[in-house]
């Protein structure tokens, strides 16, 4: 599956910066992960971290497929909103869905801080009304995560001016949010698993799944057998073809990068992500190195050669939107790309065992624009799935919530 377009900064910054081997015969473990991106990534340093013996296999070189094209802009904030989700599913769930979130950027900055140089940093997120008739939702939005002890604040017309200059009706600012380089985390968190003596290989193909309710045999491109007690399928959006249904649908999403930008000419962007509250909306967040990372003009096409050909224009595009808000910074784009992601119709992720394929399969689908977050999250609930614990979002992330 082709799942980028251009020239995806994260990948040409980095490199490849290890060289994992092809799997070149049979082999035996415990959990097999299938998928070397930041979510498999994730999922099998949980695992191995706990004492299960793992095996990744990925496709392409690890971390090669969405997680170099991801802007990892890591927020609790989901797609929906706290009040949209609590009508649907009730203010508890949507608690925990927002709450558990929160909790996943502390996570996340402890496990950056084990690894060490990913570009982690915490940061502030401001959602700003960018239409006048949204202004009552974002209030009442506001008042839901106040109420539950979110930490937040409304800003006023005046207040948005006056602190970034942005001529909006009415915005709530987060200081709970953070940006990585999520493909260099990925092959830091792989590397050390290596290291530790686990089993890491890439350009890998699984061609077939069997499943029983004792073990599964996986078999790759190349005619080898995996045999495990469990696999657990974090191949992104790709994992969507082991089952008959679909559970989400593909989108393009576009985004470039400047050059470095002065600190001064950046001001609060340097240390707050925007994005509006119009859909598909626009974000943009800074890096480590000073640059400002664009993104948005999300669409529904799923053709990569269509993709391909409209990242330049879509580029343009988004270079005018922030060119409106803030007409002062040099906007060139040094790099601009394009990249697949999925979306779940009420933006929460699918975490968990399907009937299809029976209970030693698991689903790692961390869809939506907050999938790094959900993939820290993940990688505790398979876990406990595995170990035969309960976990508190077994349910809400799992499929059986395609029921109620």
């Amino acid at each position: 599956m082709d799942l980028k377009s251009g020239y995806p900064y994260w990948a040409i910054k980095n490199g490849l910066m290890h060289a994992f081997p092809p799997l070149r015969a049979d082999l035996r473990c415990e959990v097999a992960v299938i998928g070397g991106g930041i979510t498999g990534a994730l999922i099998a340093d949980e695992l191995a971290g706990h004492g299960h013996e793992i095996a990744l296999i990925e496709q392409r070189d690890a971390g090669w497929g969405s997680s170099s094209a991801s802007t990892a802009l890591l927020q609790y904030e989901i797609d929906i909103h706290m009040i949209d989700l609590a009508k649907r599913y009730g203010e508890a769930d949507a608690l925990l869905a927002y709450g558990k979130c929160a909790e996943a950027i502390g996570m996340l900055q402890d496990k950056a801080r084990d690894i060490r140089d990913v570009d982690f940093a915490c940061a502030d997120s401001l959602y700003y009304a960018s239409k006048r008739r949204h202004a009552g939702v974002l209030r009442d939005e506001f008042a839901m995560r106040l109420r539950h002890g979110f930490q937040v604040e409304l800003l006023q017309h005046d207040d948005l001016r006056e602190r970034y200059g942005i001529g909006a009706p009415v915005a709530i600012l987060s200081h709970q949010a953070a940006r990585i380089d999520p493909y260099r985390m990925a092959y830091r968190l792989l590397a050390r698993l290596q290291e530790r003596g686990s089993a890491i290989f890439d350009r890998t193909g699984i061609e077939s799944i069997q499943a029983t309710s004792r073990s599964v045999a996986l078999r790759t491109t190349e005619g080898h057998t995996i045999r495990a007690g469990h696999a657990v399928l974090a191949a992104g959006y790709a994992s969507q073809h082991w089952l008959k249904k679909k559970v989400a649908q593909n989108r393009s999403s576009y985004a470039f990068i400047t050059d470095p930008i002065d600190d001064q000419a950046l001001g609060p962007l340097k240390t707050t992500m925007l994005w509006e509250s119009a859909r598909p909306y626009l974000y943009m967040r800074s890096t480590g190195d000073g640059r400002l990372l664009v993104g948005g003009e999300d669409d529904s096409v799923d053709i990569p050669a269509k993709r391909d050909a409209r990242v330049e224009k879509k580029a343009r595009t988004l270079g005018k939107k922030v060119a409106g808000l803030f007409p002062h910074l040099p906007l060139a784009p040094a790099f601009a790309w394009a990249g697949t992601f999925a979306e779940t119709e009420d933006g929460l992720p699918f975490f968990g065992v399907h009937p299809q394929l029976g209970p030693r399969v698991h689903f790692a689908m961390a869809y939506g624009g907050n999938g790094i977050s959900y993939s820290m999250l993940g990688a505790g609930l398979l876990r406990a799935s595995i170990e035969k614990r309960r976990h508190p979002l077994s349910e809400l992330f799992g499929f059986g919530r395609l029921e109620r």
